[in-house]
């Protein structure tokens, strides 16, 4: 072609010349880029994801952005080297839409695998999975299988992958109806169920194990789909995307790093009691105020979320000055003697001192364990040692590495604890037997009561 190009030299061979060099190097840098994201993502620096603002996927927290979904983009991005920059859109529907236009890298929404989307869009691995689950009102009559969504009012997010199963189902029930509603989220869809505006609704389980806790009007009445995967979707043709995360997740879940994830945002979500979550919630607005400005100055003396000392005070003693246990605990942060002595506190009946006590009880435990216990773990373990005793902490630690699991690790530690409670175990440990599993639900309340009451204050609803 070049020896063509040469030739012309009779017919205006600059410019046929250069029009040409343009369009074979046009022509060259498409066939070599086309197609990898990987490389234009890491000559950018930056990966663009598309999400969905929710409790399980992404959302500004107490201490910005947070979520499964955000701190798994987050791992990604830092492992690759480069920026994350999230586009937040309002619903699944438009999560579908701007993937398919490659208005991102990767959708990271909570988006379920199926075989209606598997054939439109390019998913990457596995992470997590679940079962779509029908959720009703708990004061109404919930149906108990499939014949019984007659005459049942059932409405689910528009876009999701509730439609196509319904679709799948509907033609096995006579006089079943459903509809879906645009520019709403599976959340809003559970919200509208909590608040009696819909009689049921569609959502994957572990969506409702998080949001059941806000509404606790919300009751599960049967799955209507087997086990499903959560994944990623792809730009279109992002192959070496796709192959560096199967490499990739691999590696995330041998590291432990997806089973971190899964104790941080779903750990405690599998404590739900109907009518302590009701109770609960009552309280924050009968009884929470009371209490309100001495928790947050309590917190902001030992440097802790003044929220994180509220759950722990309403998990002691459901926030009553005058609580008194059998074993002989008082107070509102239920205060051994020895404890309060140790902390200052003469009274362990004035709420005041009770709060500031224990604030400072457990500032001395975070100071005390080992300096190779990081971040949110050695919050965790700080309480467990509130609540079973530094001793027994130790133990299990030195039980955790026997059992090659990470004495540093909550996720692993609460695996052990409960083994303390068995001879074979707890005979060969210094501080022999202990109930290891209380300190397990301990901690799993208490973050259950933070998120309730955080989620609370941020939405501004009464309960």
């Amino acid at each position: 072609m070049f020896r063509y190009l040469l030739w012309r030299q009779d017919k205006k061979p600059m410019r046929f010349f250069k029009r040409s060099l343009v369009f074979f190097f046009a022509l060259s840098l498409s066939g070599c880029t086309q197609g990898d994201t990987l490389d234009k993502i890491r000559r950018s620096g930056k990966l663009v994801v598309l999400t969905i603002n929710s409790p399980t996927t992404y959302f500004i927290g107490r201490d910005g952005s947070d979520g499964y979904e955000y701190a798994l983009t987050q791992k990604l991005g830092a492992t690759l080297g480069v920026d994350v920059e999230y586009r937040v859109l309002d619903s699944i529907e438009a999560i579908l839409t701007a993937i398919k236009k490659g208005e991102g890298h990767l959708a990271a929404a909570g988006l379920t695998r199926t075989d209606g989307r598997a054939k439109q869009f390019l998913f990457g691995p596995d992470y997590k999975i679940v079962r779509q689950q029908v959720v009703c009102q708990r004061k109404r009559r919930a149906p108990r299988e499939l014949a019984e969504l007659a005459g049942i009012s059932l409405a689910v997010a528009a876009g999701s992958s509730y439609e196509e199963h319904l679709r799948e189902i509907e033609n096995q029930i006579q006089d079943f109806h459903w509809t879906s509603l645009a520019d709403h989220s599976s959340e809003q869809m559970l919200e509208r169920v909590g608040e009696a505006k819909l009689d049921c609704t569609v959502a994957d389980s572990n969506i409702i194990a998080i949001n059941r806790r806000y509404y606790p009007a919300l009751k599960v009445a049967f799955s209507i789909s087997e086990e499903q995967p959560l994944a990623w979707i792809l730009t279109p043709g992002a192959k070496q995307l796709a192959k560096y995360l199967s490499g990739w997740f691999v590696e995330q879940r041998e590291s432990g790093y997806l089973n971190q994830l899964n104790t941080r945002y779903y750990g405690f979500t599998e404590i739900f009691d109907f009518v302590d979550t009701r109770a609960f919630i009552r309280r924050i607005d009968k009884r929470l105020p009371k209490y309100q400005q001495h928790f947050e100055s309590a917190a902001d003396k030992v440097q802790l979320p003044w929220t994180l000392l509220a759950a722990q005070a309403y998990q002691e003693s459901h926030w009553n000055p005058q609580a008194i246990s059998p074993t002989g605990v008082r107070g509102i942060m239920m205060l051994t003697l020895p404890t309060a002595s140790e902390v200052g506190v003469k009274n362990r009946l004035d709420p005041i001192a009770s709060i500031q006590g224990g604030a400072r009880y457990l500032q001395r435990l975070l100071k005390r364990l080992p300096v190779d216990i990081e971040g949110e773990d050695r919050l965790w373990i700080a309480l467990a040692t509130y609540n079973v005793g530094y001793g027994h902490i130790m133990d299990a630690r030195q039980l955790a590495k026997r059992l090659d699991k990470n004495p540093n690790s909550w996720g692993d530690l609460q695996s052990v604890l409960p083994l303390l409670s068995r001879k074979e175990y707890y005979r060969s440990l210094k501080h022999g037997y202990a109930r290891g599993k209380e300190p397990v639900q301990y901690v799993r309340r208490i973050r259950n009561y933070r998120d309730i009451l955080e989620k609370k204050l941020m939405s501004g609803k009464k309960g």
